[in-house]
């Protein structure tokens, strides 16, 4: 396949932004803040490098240090997969400010709508050491529940603010080295399910892994995932449901594989397509050593499909 990529990370950034069929997070192993649009949404704000909905904000400033890393892991009903492409810093050049009591920052002047910029900010001290996971507001109600928890632990549990959340709904402010996240929508009630479009996801247990990533996630060593974007996936809408095939957007993921993941992950790959278009039985090929080998050596053999036409 082609190599149609080059190393302009920010044309390719800026390219697939303006798609509105690729998602995109920021955040870490247990704190995510999550961005998407649909088709016809209408863009308060629509930059090169910035968007943002009546329900969400992304901004992306690319800096010569960005890496990307993209990736394929097998989905659990043994038929199907889930890309991304990580987008890595040096670990040495990822650092936030790691805060871990709530903070308050003051106007958050960075904000991606204008209206926005007046609202008080305030980290949730989560002690991330990439990530700034905040809130920002303008209500006066939640202004005084967020200074009142100031210095304190979030997710002690004897600091109330959690239980506020869902109450005071303030905007979600994800921040890293090279961007940032926001989410506009209610905070929904433990009970409750996440919206569609853009959202946040807090999960204490996974957080106090530390990690930055999944173990599945094949990021070289001494890169640090700060965000991840989406492309559109062949088989499913941005919903994770069926879809008409697209061989066109299998065919663009690939190209994004064969530049920029491990050469070995793409050797992997390469000599499973070539076995399966030779017409070999793919269960008799010898399996690769290595976790993230193995991922894509069977991620590569489920879309025998495509390797066929």
């Amino acid at each position: 396949m082609a190599d149609i990529y080059s190393d302009d990370i920010p044309a390719i950034l800026g390219r697939y932004l303006a798609d509105s069929g690729t998602a995109w997070s920021l955040g870490t192993f247990g704190a995510v803040a999550e961005f998407m649009r649909d088709r016809d949404e209408p863009l308060c704000v629509g930059q090169p490098m910035e968007i943002a909905t009546t329900r969400g904000a992304i901004r992306i400033e690319p800096c010569p240090a960005l890496r990307l890393v993209p990736y394929e892991t097998a989905s659990r009903n043994g038929q199907s997969w889930h890309q991304s492409v990580a987008i890595c810093l040096p670990e040495n050049l990822s650092g936030m400010s790691a805060r871990t009591t709530v903070t308050e920052l003051g106007p958050d002047h960075g904000a991606v709508r204008e209206q926005d910029r007046a609202a008080i900010l305030f980290d949730l001290g989560l002690a991330i050491p990439h990530i700034d996971a905040c809130v920002r507001t303008d209500n006066p109600e939640a202004i005084m529940r967020l200074r009142e928890s100031r210095g304190r632990v979030l997710l002690d549990p004897s600091n109330p603010l959690m239980s506020f959340m869902p109450l005071l709904s303030p905007h979600r402010v994800f921040l890293c080295p090279f961007g940032r996240v926001e989410v506009f929508q209610p905070v929904p009630p433990p009970s409750g399910e996440s919206p569609e479009g853009p959202h946040t996801h807090l999960l204490p247990r996974l957080l106090a892994h530390g990690r930055s990533h999944a173990a599945t996630v094949p990021i070289p060593q001494g890169l640090v995932p700060a965000m991840h974007m989406f492309p559109p996936h062949p088989e499913r809408d941005l919903m994770g449901k069926p879809r008409p095939i697209d061989v066109g957007a299998f065919e663009d993921f690939q190209a994004l594989i064969n530049h920029f993941a491990d050469p070995e992950i793409i050797h992997v790959k390469c000599m499973v397509a070539d076995a399966i278009r030779s017409g070999a039985d793919p269960a008799t090929l010898i399996r690769p050593a290595g976790r993230h080998l193995q991922m894509a050596f069977r991620v590569a053999i489920r879309q025998a499909s495509f390797w066929r036409q």
